[in-house]
């Protein structure tokens, strides 16, 4: 049963300010077809989102970054406390690049040379997105597994929540081309996969225990007064009225395996922006009055769309946008962690609390 149905408005998406790039092999026969690298440029689209929107259209850009550029970083060492939990890093989307993930977990001290955890006691927090668009989903979903047991055997933990994406691998690997009643015309989960930057590489490397463990991760947790959560949508209020409901609601609908369900948690999830414009800190405390805290940390928008500022698809600027870190917004209590690394943005990796 959905339970806290009706709670908390949600605003309606926006237009996006850029156009986006979709895998080349979208357009090619077949069900995956083929491409040798993501980049293909789609024609503008310049419309608002319509009351109702469905994501079976591109929804956010992927932007060709180049050979990924390796660089030696000079780590940090994680504070290990006498008594009580370890620092919390929280990391927001990563999108399939595993090398600026490794590089920013180094940089922080929370891995080693090797890619081998030696944060000890610290706590980490991936807020989902781990897949598409970049080129090593997988590789990074088995780079977290590994950190788990890691970090787990050093007294520490390394733990991931439910994005959107995951859903949509899940989806496309389950149901493919099953049509789905996606509320404005019949979709389906492999196109809307193809679409939002699917990696046929992913794909032909995705296992059973990769689908099992994306399936039993959290939507939502506290910890140390903040609400992660991986969407800046007030949807999960849908879902229940406590963490737990909401974590058992997902967990529910992905076990009875219907392609109409999940599309309708999916595309819940994929909404965005509920905390940015006008009302925004209101349905932030919609969330905290709900389930607790009093900050919540999401991924799933980058920094740079949220503060209205998008680097060239072109490269003609010299760089795509600059992300220092995180972005504090909503009256101080919403921290946007998606640095826009699909759009040579950063991967941020963040200790908290913040400072401000």
């Amino acid at each position: 049963m959905t339970q806290g149905a009706g709670q908390g408005p949600e605003t309606e998406r926006t237009a996006t300010l850029r156009d986006f790039r979709v895998p080349a092999y979208v357009h090619e026969t077949g069900p995956y077809g083929h491409s040798t690298h993501p980049g293909d440029v789609a024609p503008p689209h310049e419309e608002a989102y319509p009351e109702g929107y469905t994501p079976t259209a591109r929804d956010l850009p992927v932007i060709n970054r180049g050979d990924t550029v390796q660089v030696t970083v000079d780590p940090v060492v994680v504070p290990q406390p006498v008594d009580g939990p370890g620092a919390l890093f929280v990391v927001g989307d990563v999108h399939g690049y595993l090398d600026e993930l490794m590089a920013a977990l180094q940089e922080k001290g929370l891995i080693d040379a090797a890619g081998n955890w030696c944060a000890g006691t610290a706590r980490l927090w991936f807020l989902g997105d781990f897949t598409d668009r970049g080129p090593d989903g997988i590789g990074v979903i088995d780079l977290v597994m590994r950190l788990s047991a890691e970090a787990a055997a050093a007294g520490g933990y390394c733990k991931a929540l439910m994005g959107n994406h995951e859903l949509l691998l899940i989806g496309a690997k389950r149901f493919g081309d099953t049509p789905v009643n996606s509320g404005a015309g019949t979709a389906t989960f492999q196109a809307a996969w193809l679409l939002n930057g699917g990696q046929k590489t992913d794909m032909d490397r995705l296992q059973d225990h990769h689908l099992q463990w994306m399936a039993r991760l959290d939507a939502m947790e506290a910890v140390d007064g903040h609400l992660l959560v991986h969407s800046d949508t007030t949807a999960y209020l849908d879902y229940g009225d406590s963490i737990e409901a909401v974590n058992d609601t997902v967990r529910e609908t992905l076990t009875r395996n219907d392609a109409d369900e999940v599309w309708d948690l999916f595309r819940k999830f994929t909404k965005r922006f509920s905390f940015r414009d006008e009302g925004g800190a209101d349905h932030v405390r919609s969330l905290l009055d709900t389930y607790g805290g009093t900050r919540i940390v999401h991924g799933h928008s980058p920094i740079p769309y949220l503060l209205g500022e998008v680097g060239s698809e072109d490269g003609e600027d010299g760089g795509g946008p600059v992300v220092e870190g995180p972005h504090v917004y909503a009256d101080g209590l919403a921290i946007a962690m998606d640095g826009g690394v699909t759009m040579a943005g950063k991967l941020l990796v963040q200790q908290l609390p913040l400072d401000i």
